[in-house]
């Protein structure tokens, strides 16, 4: 498979061969919805705590005698039925991760990947330097590239300039292309790829990965 390598005027300079290992691959919605579960649990902090009836401050006599008031039975004012008492079944800390194979997570990615390229929602840039970081030249790269207002900028390694540029426009990310995940390629609508990004990708994700 080839795919088109723009500069930022937005013409075609060249075209790359890419794996279909990598980009050819057809969706496994199953993998995907795993992954991206897996994701999300993992970044839950699971720190959430509330008091049981014995663990609230107060005293635990009974209220009321049992009978000969006409009133109905009451135990504690620690009760969780009673404004101040302890919560019903409330969270206590716990652990919330999931691990997911190795093979499955790269899986998932390489659909991701390969539905962004079948939808025609990846493009590659040759590079994306700049004489010094500007917002409006940035955004006016990415309309003449077609990102659209929804897009993933991902460069070979951490690229200040990219992410000075690019940080003031709502709903584009810049990220590390080591850094893409199955939430964000969801996410986002577009990803625009420096040629760099693109050689790293191919070695995190492609054939000689799996």
């Amino acid at each position: 498979m080839e795919i088109p390598v723009y500069n930022i005027s937005g013409q075609v300079v060249k075209n790359v061969t890419v794996s279909d290992a990598l980009f050819g691959v057809p969706m496994n919605d199953a993998v995907v919805h795993q992954a991206m579960v897996a994701q999300a649990a993992n970044a839950r902090q699971g720190t959430s705590s509330t008091k049981t009836r014995s663990e609230v401050a107060g005293s635990t006599r009974k209220i009321i005698r049992q009978k000969g008031t006409g009133e109905a039975r009451a135990g504690s004012r620690n009760s969780g039925l009673r404004r101040g008492g302890g919560v019903i079944f409330g969270p206590k800390p716990r652990d919330y991760s999931k691990s997911l194979p190795k093979k499955m997570r790269q899986l998932a990615i390489r659909c991701l990947l390969s539905d962004k390229v079948f939808n025609g929602g990846l493009k590659v840039v040759e590079s994306l330097e700049m004489e010094a970081p500007r917002t409006k030249e940035m955004a006016a790269v990415l309309a003449t590239l077609e990102m659209g207002h929804s897009a993933i900028i991902a460069t070979a390694g951490v690229d200040s300039q990219v992410v000075l540029s690019a940080r003031n426009l709502p709903h584009i990310k810049t990220t590390p292309v080591n850094q893409l995940n199955v939430v964000d390629l969801l996410k986002y609508d577009k990803l625009l790829l420096t040629e760099q990004a693109l050689e790293v990708v191919q070695k995190l994700w492609g054939a000689e990965a799996a």
